[in-house]
């Protein structure tokens, strides 16, 4: 893409070096910034040339008794995207080949012929000066430009106004999205409904997790189609922290994109990095302060607890209300789960931005509450007044939450385990403790992303912490000989075991699910009889070992 760092070709016809020169093909190009001037007196000089270098030559040096290598060196240029070639023609030539100049036109490549009375040390000399005085201009607009970001953080006002100033000097439409806080700024002039639906599209199209492109640090340039018409697209990255925090998205409908705005956004990507630190520090300040009052307050010790409920006010908790805990669990889905320090370090990337989510959709339902983190978890304190209203309500919030970071994250998991309801909030650390229970065992058994601790059913008593020891020895008494048996001889009893309970003990049925003969199936019932030492039509051997199937699942899970 063209940059405004220097002078047009068309600039350059008007200097008055050029004299009687004229332009005699490529005029499509007129348009080609050249920012710097030099000589062709040897073939081999596309080895140095440079994006938007203009070429002076002599048709002597421009091949004149060779078409095609001519040819070749106007489609080397125009590859490699210089602003163009000043040929003395004459008194070498009569004329440069049609078939040259209709290259030229087809490539939209100018060609100048130069006048012969014109050395070309002139024209080099005052294109030069003329680039320089134009890059002097740009730099002491960019400062004014920069100048403006400036006032506008200082005073406060904002990424809006920064969106402001960049298109007030760039004179094109501008977004800004903003990740960590889903928030977009949109300042697109003039334009009617339907391409602001367009811009929007585009907006959303560039951040397709399939793409890809979002996650890049760097300007991402290409031509799209806006109003049915191709046009240029710059979008500059909020680069934080070695992560990206949104984009600026700009489009050349109205005016061509060059190094000017480019300078533009790339100051405004790194006054408004700026500001999303401030914000996020002050967010961090506040997490922590929550997750502090969120610690005492399920907290066993008395005086902790005690002084997080005299506390309780600031957050507009009610001490009366019903309160209900959810833990909320995480997972990249490529984390190396070995790595302790890595997925701590990254998850941290992502808990602030849910928090802002989750909190945006309690605003926006009038649910009283707080969310706190901790590690690579996210907890959420829900008040209520009234306990009928209790299920609807949350219901519809963890649906919200769920479509919102799925939306989001689309490479991260996330289960939410719901405790139950308690009356006052000095009871709310039983509804963590149920949250906690529900999302650590829920996770093993139940392929769900929101689970509630009703939901467990026997798994409620058996994930008590203190029945640990218990359970084992439970277990290695009753099912391990079974689990052994089928590891050593490469059997499958405790699948039929599993099948057993699955169709209530109906051999038929069995048979037709594994797809195994009815003998052989009362065969291994035989066998699981005999390893365990127990007898399936004993009612209470039965109700054993069906526990302890429950138990391998929170054992090796």
């Amino acid at each position: 893409m063209s940059r405004q760092n220097g002078i047009s070709v068309e600039d350059m016809m008007g200097l008055e070096v050029m004299g009687d020169s004229k332009l005699i093909a490529g005029f499509k190009g007129i348009r080609n910034t050249i920012s710097r001037v030099n000589i062709m007196a040897d073939p081999d000089i596309m080895d140095w040339v440079q994006e938007g270098e203009f070429l002076l030559t002599t048709a002597y040096f421009f091949e004149k008794d060779n078409v095609e290598a001519q040819k070749k060196l106007i489609k080397e240029c125009s590859k490699r995207h210089l602003a163009g070639i000043g040929i003395k023609v004459s008194p070498y030539l009569d004329s440069l080949s049609k078939e040259v100049l209709d290259l030229a036109d087809e490539l939209s490549f100018p060609l100048i012929d130069v006048h012969q009375s014109i050395p070309l040390s002139d024209i080099m000399m005052d294109v030069f000066k003329e680039v320089f005085n134009k890059q002097a201009s740009l730099l002491e607009r960019i400062e004014k430009v920069h100048e403006q970001f400036m006032a506008v953080m200082l005073e406060g006002n904002g990424a809006e106004e920064v969106t402001q100033v960049i298109h007030d000097n760039i004179k094109n439409p501008v977004i800004l999205s903003l990740n960590f806080s889903n928030q977009t700024y949109k300042k697109l002039g003039e334009v009617n409904e339907g391409l602001k639906t367009e811009f929007l599209t585009d907006v959303k199209e560039f951040y397709d997790p399939n793409d890809g492109r979002s996650k890049l640090k760097r300007l991402d340039e290409d031509r799209v189609i806006i109003g049915g018409k191709f046009v240029d697209r710059m979008i500059m990255p909020i680069v934080l922290k070695d992560n990206v925090y949104g984009h600026i998205f700009t489009w050349s409908t109205n005016t061509p994109l060059g190094g000017f705005d480019l300078s533009i956004i790339e100051s405004a990507a790194t006054t408004i990095a700026l500001a999303v630190l401030q914000e996020l520090t002050v967010k961090e300040v506040e997490i922590r302060y929550r997750s502090e009052f969120f610690e005492d307050l399920i907290s066993a010790d008395p005086k902790r607890k005690r002084k997080a409920l005299e506390r309780a006010h600031f957050f507009n908790l009610n001490p009366n209300d019903h309160y209900i805990i959810e833990v909320m669990s995480l997972k990249l889905r490529f984390e190396d789960e070995n790595d302790d320090e890595y997925l701590f370090e990254y998850l941290q990337d992502y808990v602030n931005t849910m928090v802002t989510i989750i909190e945006d959709i309690m605003g926006y339902l009038n649910l009283s509450g707080i969310v706190a983190t901790k590690l690579n978890g996210v907890q959420v304190l829900l008040g209520f007044e009234e306990e009928s209203i209790i299920e609807d309500r949350l219901n519809n919030f963890n649906n919200r939450v769920m479509e919102a970071l799925d939306e989001k994250f689309n490479n991260m998991e996330v289960k939410i385990g719901v405790g139950r309801v308690y009356e006052g909030l000095d009871n709310v650390n039983k509804s963590f403790s149920d949250a906690v229970k529900t999302i650590r065992t829920g996770k093993a058994i139940i392929d769900k992303e929101i689970i509630t601790f009703d939901e467990l059913g026997i798994f409620k008593i058996l994930c008590q912490d203190f029945l640990t020891e218990e359970l084992e020895d439970f277990y290695n008494t009753t099912l391990k000989p079974l689990v052994d048996y089928d590891g050593k001889k490469s059997t499958e009893l405790v699948k039929t075991l599993e099948a057993y309970f699955e169709h209530n003990g109906n051999l038929t049925r069995m048979s037709e699910n594994l797809y195994t003969h009815y003998n052989t199936i009362l065969y291994r019932i035989n066998r699981i009889n005999e390893i365990t030492g127990m007898d399936l039509d004993d009612p209470n051997d039965r109700l054993n070992l069906e526990i302890a199937l429950k138990i391998r699942e929170l054992l090796t899970k």
